[in-house]
């Protein structure tokens, strides 16, 4: 099972971590309420993991054009 941590709006990888012996608990998971883990974590049919976390430059481009999250695909 590999981790991927994709930014939702320019698509680029942010990390991975590929180990199969990693459980959500270690990456912290459990902390997430049903609403934010559905919108956070999505899972490949393979049993990869798929993390959608903002990039830093998106989050930069974000906080200088708050406007920008309006927008379906702000950076693409």
């Amino acid at each position: 099972m590999a981790v991927n941590y994709i930014c939702p709006h320019c698509r680029s990888t942010v990390g991975t971590i590929d180990n199969a012996s990693v459980t959500e608990q270690q990456l912290g998971f459990h902390f997430l309420t049903p609403e934010e883990r559905s919108d956070i974590i999505a899972y490949n049919p393979n049993g990869d993991v798929i993390v959608n976390v903002v990039c830093d430059y998106c989050r930069e481009a974000i906080e200088a054009n708050p406007e920008l999250v309006l927008i379906p695909n702000p950076l693409q």
